[in-house]
């Protein structure tokens, strides 16, 4: 609620601080839907791919250790009433070794995993946040929205556009994204 406020109390000065100048003056205002951005950017495509470059090693190695670890209690289970007492003991150790190896590797590859993809989404939210402001630099809008919109006219909305200049961007660069210039402006309300 407090950014509904915040975003409340901003409209409300920018168009107090616009009505002295007259009824001519018309605000350019804009919505932009920012989990679809991070959703279909392709910098963030290409960033979630790179995460996943770089942990499926891992994810290979945790998954050999699983089935290596089920084989040994297979083993345990079927030829435990066979075994010597000092030697299913050994076995059921070090079965128990193996389980709390395994869940340490599960935990710190989970958490490794988050706090990349949080590293990763971090940026991209930063990158995202530099290329909005040029857009609307450029298109000259005195206003973007972003969350904690209760409503907003699909006329108002540059997400399609902002997502247009991305995909330019990644395309003709291949590179991290710089700031573009709109597509095409948005239709004025």
């Amino acid at each position: 609620m407090p950014r509904l406020r915040t975003i409340a109390l901003a409209v409300s000065a920018s168009l107090a601080f616009m009505a002295p100048f007259g009824a001519h003056a018309e605000l350019k205002i804009a919505v932009v839907n920012v989990p679809q951005l991070l959703e279909e950017a392709p910098q963030a495509k290409t960033a979630m791919q790179a995460l996943q470059d770089e942990f499926t090693p891992r994810q290979r190695e945790i998954q050999a250790q699983q089935k290596e670890l089920k084989t040994k209690e297979e083993k345990l289970t079927r030829d435990g009433a066979v075994m010597a007492e000092n030697e299913r003991r050994n076995a059921e150790k070090d079965l128990r070794e193996a389980q709390r190896e395994l869940q340490r590797k599960q935990n710190e590859y989970v958490e490794d995993l988050n706090l990349r993809r949080n590293e990763e989404l971090g940026k991209l939210q930063r990158s995202l946040l530099v290329e909005v402001q040029a857009f609307a630099r450029a298109g000259t809008y005195d206003l973007i929205v972003g969350e904690g919109v209760l409503y907003r006219s699909d006329t108002l909305d540059i997400t399609a556009q902002v997502l247009a200049a991305l995909q330019q961007r990644a395309k003709s660069s291949g590179t991290a994204p710089k700031p573009a210039k709109p597509a095409a402006p948005a239709p004025k309300p």
